[in-house]
């Protein structure tokens, strides 16, 4: 599996791990160089954004790519949605119909509407409060099996029709990953962030968001430079940096 890698990654493949994240972190904090990938055939404690469990069986693809971007904290958000774009990059060449591929806002991927891949970014910072030590992309991927008791509808590549699996997507995605850091660290967050709206979900739609400060619905606008909500409500386009989109508006 890791003769197609680049061969600045290095590669650690384990059978169980309780996280692939945690297990990157740990690299992390260990002193290991930019460029670990981490995964792992089956996750016992996965999880997503604000500690939500990730159902993590065997046959999807579980992975944590260790980053040691020399960039502010204040940019590393962006990353997810670099994750996103290079997952759909590289499943576009994979999946029959790729138009059915989408970005939700701010972490998930779409399929067909529903959920296919969620992702999570962790960060620390170094000496300097300010700049970031090290980054950790998660991806889990919902390759031969997805939940059928989620909050959202979810779906799987098998589900789709996508003759998949876990360790044909791996070496393209981690290829896009690294191509995408390259752009991002050269140009800035503008051209990911215009290939990001390129597949935004409901983008031109009236959508209900929640948020810290409760529910609000509007037209979902774009993004702005930090990779931000732009909803166009009652009151104009507002900014909004935290919250979770809920569906569309009643």
């Amino acid at each position: 599996m890791s003769a197609a890698l680049p061969l600045a990654v290095r590669l650690i493949a384990l059978d169980s791990v309780g996280s692939t994240n945690d297990e990157a972190k740990r690299l992390a904090v260990s002193g290991a160089a930019e460029g670990a990938v981490v995964t792992a055939r089956e996750q016992t404690q996965g999880r997503g954004r604000r500690g939500r469990a990730w159902t993590s069986p065997p046959g999807n693809l579980y992975l944590s790519l260790l980053l040691r971007p020399d960039v502010a904290m204040a940019r590393l958000p962006e990353l997810g949605f670099l994750a996103a774009v290079a997952l759909t990059d590289a499943l576009a060449l994979l999946v029959p119909a790729p138009g059915r591929l989408g970005h939700k806002w701010p972490n998930d991927v779409l399929l067909g509407g529903k959920k296919l891949a969620g992702i999570l970014v962790e960060t620390a910072t170094g000496a300097d409060p300010a700049r970031a030590a090290w980054a950790v992309i998660g991806l889990g991927i919902n390759v031969m099996h997805h939940p059928s008791d989620a909050d959202r509808p979810a779906t799987s590549l098998a589900a789709e029709g996508a003759s998949i699996e876990a360790a044909a997507l791996l070496p393209p995605l981690v290829v896009r990953l690294l191509a995408w850091r390259e752009r991002w660290l050269a140009e800035g967050f503008a051209p990911l962030r215009a290939a990001w709206l390129a597949r935004a979900a409901r983008l031109g739609e009236t959508i209900s968001l929640r948020g810290p400060a409760g529910a609000e619905s509007g037209v979902f606008a774009g993004l702005d430079e930090a990779g931000a909500l732009l909803l166009d409500g009652a009151s104009g386009v507002k900014r909004v940096p935290v919250a979770e989109v809920i569906g569309a508006a009643a």
